[in-house]
């Protein structure tokens, strides 16, 4: 029996082809692998196996330099067979990710000498493989590191085209919640599917969905913003679909729509929630049709346009109360994509911070200052409400009305220069989603059993894969009691 199964990947589709319960990786035919072996016949099975396979394998003996031939030509990865004690064959991988760091390499080792791959790992190479190699382990290893280094350009990629569009270093912070965001950011941009973003307000929702647009291929069409709860109910039908002269008192000539001016690009549809159901019901016919017709018109017009859609509050509970059409609510979340409040992520405080020193003192003319580290720990233990739109805020005002080139604890503002021995202020806050209180209920229950996931379900009365579930949703980060010890001893040394 055979059975062919296609999978997405990044930038790329993999054929896995099963037959009699063998699975074997079909790669991209443009991957260029460097493999070095000091054992001729093992070097010539490897580039024979990899060959067949599609890769554009380059051969290297024993005499040639292995570390001028990466730094001549670009390779997707190395593989490497060397022997000599775990030292030396640590130095040599330390020495191949010295000179090409974005180079994955891996290393065929001799079952009696697993130290050697061992010393390997901790110098930087991404796997290793038992000599000699089977050729279905040897594409499979070889498929998964090429995958991984592919997903860490793209997301270095991502960070870079996030900073020259948007004038942010890191806008979206280093936490591992806002590194699953970024991930699932990456993998949504490439493809047609709408996109419906949940957070809190403030957190940044806008700024993922022009993330979104800038790394699609629509980046160099229009990306269009409307916010739905600015916009009278009798004026948003206007504002996205445009209208015909006379159509309306004040309509004195024609005017284009959202939609048209955003053909061929992204329409971002902010506070979704606010739109009146009978906008709904027109806006699900683009969605579905991809046509409609201005205000007062009579012909249709097609578009081309990718709708991102974002709220803060529950579309679920409004959809049950009758508030938001259910065929519109499962139209716009083919994708969700859910931005973790602040105070979940406080890892991204600190650089947070430093991109706003940054790019607030050069829009307001004002020269940059230092944060100190009372200062800077005071920041990272307040709850933040407003969340990152609240964290700038600060940062501008204490910007521009601190003397001196330091900032202080007392600068703060009252509420969050507290003392630094006071609880801080976690819990549920007036205004929160249910989402958000399910998801602040989950994470404090987690950090008050020391991140027991057993326990923690057992408390609430859930399963443990509901919960881990739950966890991904929420892009929880809650560590073990004695890492998380751990990690705030390093972080106090580190301020000290």
């Amino acid at each position: 029996m055979v059975k062919i199964e296609q999978f997405g990947h990044v930038g790329r589709v993999r054929t896995d082809i099963l037959y009699n319960g063998i699975v074997a990786a079909v790669p991209a035919r443009n991957k260029r692998v460097l493999v070095f072996g000091e054992d001729g016949s093992v070097l010539d099975q490897v580039a024979s196996i990899l060959s067949q396979a599609g890769y554009q394998v380059t051969p290297a003996g024993a005499d040639d330099d292995v570390l001028e031939l990466l730094a001549e030509r670009h390779h997707d990865a190395a593989i490497v067979d060397v022997s000599g004690s775990p030292a030396d064959v640590g130095e040599f991988v330390r020495g191949l990710r010295r000179r090409s760091p974005g180079t994955p390499v891996l290393l065929l080792s001799e079952p009696a000498n697993l130290q050697a791959a061992v010393q390997a790992l901790r110098h930087g190479a991404d796997d290793y493989l038992l000599r000699p190699p089977d050729p279905f382990e040897l594409r499979t290893r070889l498929g998964r590191i090429l995958e991984r280094s592919e997903l860490d350009s793209r997301i270095t990629s991502l960070q870079d085209e996030l900073a020259k569009k948007h004038g942010f270093r890191n806008p979206v912070g280093r936490s591992p919640a806002m590194e699953g965001v970024l991930e699932r950011l990456m993998r949504v941009a490439p493809m047609r599917a709408t996109v419906l973003i949940l957070g809190e307000s403030g957190v940044g929702k806008e700024l993922v969905a022009r993330a979104i647009h800038f790394n699609s291929r629509r980046s160099e069409n229009p990306f269009i913003a409307l916010n739905c709860a600015a916009m009278p109910a009798s004026l948003i039908e206007s504002e996205l679909f445009g209208h015909e002269k006379g159509s309306f008192t004040g309509a004195h000539s024609r005017a284009r729509g959202k939609f048209e001016i955003a053909h061929r690009g992204t329409l971002f549809l902010d506070e979704i929630s606010e739109m009146a159901p009978p906008t709904q019901a027109k806006l699900l016919r683009v969605l579905e049709e991809r046509e409609f017709m201005r205000v007062g018109g009579d012909q249709s017009i097609r578009v081309d346009v990718r709708v991102i859609a974002a709220t803060n509050s529950d579309l679920e509970e409004m959809v049950s109360r009758g508030l938001f059409r259910q065929d519109l609510y499962y139209r716009l979340k083919v994708v969700t994509i859910h931005v973790p409040p602040l105070r979940e992520r406080r890892r991204d405080i600190p650089v947070l911070v430093e991109t706003f020193l940054d790019e607030l003192s050069r829009a307001n003319a004002v020269p940059r200052k230092a944060v100190s580290p009372e200062a800077l720990a005071a920041l990272e233990s307040y709850h933040w409400p407003g969340n990152v739109r609240e964290l700038k805020n600060v940062v501008e005002s204490v910007l521009v009305s601190t003397p001196g080139d330091l900032v202080r604890r007392e600068d703060l503002p009252p509420s969050i220069a507290r003392p630094a021995s006071a609880p801080e202020a976690e819990g549920l806050v007036p205004g929160m989603t249910l989402a958000g209180m399910e998801r602040e209920l989950i994470r404090t229950t987690l950090e008050h059993l020391g991140g027991n996931r057993t326990h923690t379900a057992a408390t609430l009365g859930i399963g443990v894969r509901t919960l881990q579930r739950k966890i991904r949703e929420f892009g929880l980060d809650i560590q073990p009691s004695r890492r998380r010890a751990r990690r705030r001893r390093a972080a106090g040394e580190t301020l000290s």
